[in-house]
């Protein structure tokens, strides 16, 4: 597999605030495209596609607060808006 993402995927130094990271298309896939800027914190899990898929049947996603009512298949508690505003605090503080 000839694909940088998977042989350099670290690009941002663990001691300073991350710069840049690799973008990925709607599907969780990498592009081979680096973006010079901060991931939006966002639940995804890049993997390679599968070699072959047996129908398109979705997965039932599972709660997000193991039973503890935050979270139902009405209503999905979402907490990364909450994780980009203190991101956005954290670098305002840092200038």
């Amino acid at each position: 597999m000839d694909n940088a993402f998977f042989e350099h995927p670290i690009l941002n130094s663990p001691y300073e605030c991350p710069q840049r990271h690799w973008e990925l298309d709607a599907d969780g896939q990498p592009t081979e495209r680096i973006v010079e800027s901060r991931r939006l914190a966002e639940f995804i899990t890049p993997i390679p596609k599968p070699k072959k898929r047996k129908g398109s049947a979705k997965q039932k996603k599972l709660g997000f607060d193991e039973g503890h009512g935050l979270s139902t298949e009405q209503q999905e508690y979402d907490p990364t808006p909450i994780i980009n505003e203190v991101r956005g605090h954290v670098d305002r503080w840092r200038a």
